[in-house]
């Protein structure tokens, strides 16, 4: 279907006029909910099974190790699907994406639920990674609708309501193990993209800006987006912060488990709750990044999350540190990366704003995909006699590196101004 935010290629993106969202009207764009639903099962998808790792490793019959690659694996699949991801919804549009998207992670996910060898999950997992489009393409959305920090403020909303999911998926899915079984939580996971589908389809309006005539027209635009330093460090500084999360999945559970010897409830509601910090950095985004500007609220976010983790790890060093006070400067470091990566983001895709998606797809990438490196080095240290303290190792260099990228970007726009 055309663009509904399509006008006259003399009309400037800040002078385009949309119609209003109106709930389960798809001639208007989607709903703040629907955008909010789409991302959160995306999110729900990322942890939901994580409390129920060492049971999955026991009842397919390998190590843990071995089954924690699902995040890994998960992450990388993600990484290479964005490569496509963006142009293709830059080239069609954002909705037939995401209809396809939800369509292939129902399928997924009765796969891992009937799996029965520890390859046929790993594969599944791999491939419910489609899910992950919600959040590229409602990234995507959100630029296409407004302007710089009009846009960082949105992310910060639509993430924050996103975050949310976090704080309960892991406890609800440590419930489901105890109750019915971990192969509980995948059945439900098809069941909510079956739900999303149903609302892409009555809600989500096109908002796609720019309809190019021709991949060789859209390729000949990428050279414009590439060699801009300033999409490049964004995007770092977006990576860095994710990286900090990703090695928090990829070693917490173990941390949980086997240091701190905490139960699969217990360990789902604390690394639930470190979601309260992305929620109130979320919130912090939305509410501050129109007044402040995104390069500030992203240096801001990333000194946040790098403080926290040094604080945590000097407490480890010492003697002190406990599971309280892991998983409680956890929340700080969420408050950290809920303002960094609104802003971070919006900052990549208004580079180009008529290759947002792509923008979003290419940033995703380098995201996701130094998220799964980190996630599965985190994985690979995190054994017998391992402690708190290299976990926060990784995190911490990763989250100093987003505040190199911010700092540089500080530098060439007082020298060189925004461009």
């Amino acid at each position: 279907m055309p663009s509904i935010a399509a006008r006259p290629a003399a009309c400037k993106a800040a002078q385009m006029t949309v119609p209003a969202p109106r709930f389960l009207d798809p001639a208007t764009p989607p709903t703040l909910g629907t955008l909010i639903a789409i991302t959160g099962i995306a999110a729900m998808s990322m942890n939901m099974f994580l409390p129920s790792l060492p049971r999955i490793a026991e009842d397919l019959g390998t190590e843990y190790e071995v089954v924690q690659l699902s995040v890994a694996l998960y992450l990388a699949s993600t990484a290479a699907m964005q490569i496509v991801l963006g142009p293709l919804a830059d080239r069609y549009g954002r909705k037939p994406l995401l209809l396809a998207a939800f369509a292939i992670y129902a399928v997924a996910s009765v796969a891992c639920a009937l799996a029965q060898t520890v390859a046929v999950f790993l594969v599944a997992r791999m491939v419910q990674a489609a899910v992950y489009s919600g959040v590229i393409l409602a990234r995507a959305i959100v630029r296409d609708l407004a302007s710089d920090d009009e846009a960082a403020a949105r992310l910060g909303a639509v993430t924050m309501g996103m975050a949310m999911v976090p704080m309960v998926s892991p406890a609800l899915g440590g419930l489901l193990e105890e109750t019915l079984g971990w192969r509980a939580s995948f059945w439900l996971m098809c069941v909510l993209g079956g739900v999303a589908m149903w609302l892409v389809w009555r809600d989500v309006g096109e908002t796609r800006r720019h309809a190019f005539a021709s991949f060789a027209e859209q390729f000949r635009a990428y050279p414009e987006l590439l060699s801009a330093p300033r999409f490049w460090a964004y995007s770092l500084a977006a990576a860095c912060a994710a990286g900090t999360f990703f090695a928090y999945l990829g070693g917490a559970p173990f941390l949980g488990a086997q240091v701190f010897d905490l139960s699969p409830v217990a360990l789902g509601i604390l690394f639930g709750s470190t979601s309260l910090g992305y929620v109130g950095g979320s919130f912090l985004s939305a509410r501050l990044s129109a007044r402040v500007g995104v390069r500030r609220m992203a240096l801001w976010g990333s000194l946040t999350s790098t403080l926290a983790l040094g604080a945590s790890l000097s407490l480890f060093l010492v003697g002190w540190g406990s599971a309280a006070s892991f998983f409680g400067l956890t929340v700080v470091v969420g408050v950290g990366y809920g303002i960094t990566l609104p802003n971070a983001t919006s900052g990549a895709l208004s580079v180009r704003p008529r290759l947002a998606a792509t923008a979003s797809g290419l940033a995703g990438v380098l995201m996701i995909g130094g998220g799964a490196a980190l996630s599965a080095f985190a994985g690979a240290v995190m054994v017998p006699g391992a402690g708190a303290e290299r976990l926060l190792l990784i995190q911490g260099a990763a989250s100093l590196s987003g505040v190199l990228a911010m700092l540089f970007i500080t530098m060439r726009e007082r020298r060189l101004g925004p461009r």
